[in-house]
């Protein structure tokens, strides 16, 4: 796909990755860029930095309650006509492992897996009735590998690829193309203040640059976005040697242990 002359929704787009895709799809010549938060004024600056490259309408959405997805895909219809691209794309972090709150396990779940299936009901019925349309979903290296530090991440982000893996079996002959944004550390809100932690051995992305291989890859229509390449090469250890892989990643997860207990004990 060519973003060129496309009616475009991003969630989670107020700040980071959303909101760089937001700029580079305007620098594409979309036809209308759907800029969509929970942060209203963040919509606002997101919407005053485009509004004169693009078509533009500011939509605040909390993406945890499917009728707001609803509404905002109507809206959205209502004002350009169709949906040509749904970047379901945003998300949370939580860490901690299984001891941590069902509550914080469940929003996680519904911002970071349920908003992706709500978009999808939402979106899909129009798609398929004009025999095309392309949804991107926003996941994480960990939903290919896992996450030290954060259960709930590396759960939620695998469903998320298991999901758009999904999507893409059941309607890929249907005209409906599907691709699942991958990266480790990429610089925004959620890695502010740290370097990436375990995410961040292979550099910190500028959303900027993780958005130019966004653009590249929907040219292409292939399903993995991969900004860090070398992820590619982690997904092929894993599934050479199981057992092997998960003895590094027991030793990785050692190493980072020993680094935090270091940080904090010299504070």
């Amino acid at each position: 796909m060519q973003v060129k002359d496309k009616v475009v929704v991003i969630t989670g787009a107020a700040s980071g990755i959303g909101k760089a895709l937001s700029e580079r799809f305007a620098t594409e010549n979309a036809s209308a860029i759907v800029v969509t938060d929970i942060d209203s004024e963040g919509v606002t600056s997101t919407v005053n930095k485009i509004k004169d490259q693009a078509q533009t309408l500011g939509i605040t959405c909390d993406v945890r309650q499917e009728e707001e997805i609803k509404v905002l895909v109507e809206k959205t219809i209502d004002e350009f006509g169709h949906i040509d691209l749904f970047c379901s794309n945003a998300g949370i972090f939580t860490a901690g492992g299984e001891h941590i709150s069902t509550d914080k396990w469940q929003a996680i779940w519904e911002i970071d897996l349920m908003s992706h299936v709500f978009a999808a009901r939402a979106v899909l019925p129009g798609m398929l009735e004009r025999g095309e349309g392309y949804l991107l979903n926003t996941a994480s290296a960990a939903g290919l590998l896992n996450q030290v530090g954060s259960a709930p991440y590396a759960v939620t982000k695998h469903a998320v690829i298991g999901f758009a893996e999904w999507l893409s079996i059941t309607y890929g002959n249907k005209g409906i193309r599907v691709s699942v944004l991958c990266p480790q550390a990429v610089r925004t809100a959620m890695t502010a203040g740290g370097d990436g932690g375990v995410a961040g051995l292979d550099g910190m992305l500028e959303p900027e640059q993780l958005a130019d291989t966004v653009v590249e890859t929907l040219a292409q229509e292939r399903f993995l976005v991969l900004p860090h390449p070398e992820v590619l090469t982690y997904m092929r250890r894993k599934t050479d040697d199981y057992d092997r892989w998960l003895g590094g990643m027991r030793r990785l997860h050692e190493r980072f242990e020993e680094s935090y207990k270091k940080r904090e004990d010299s504070n």
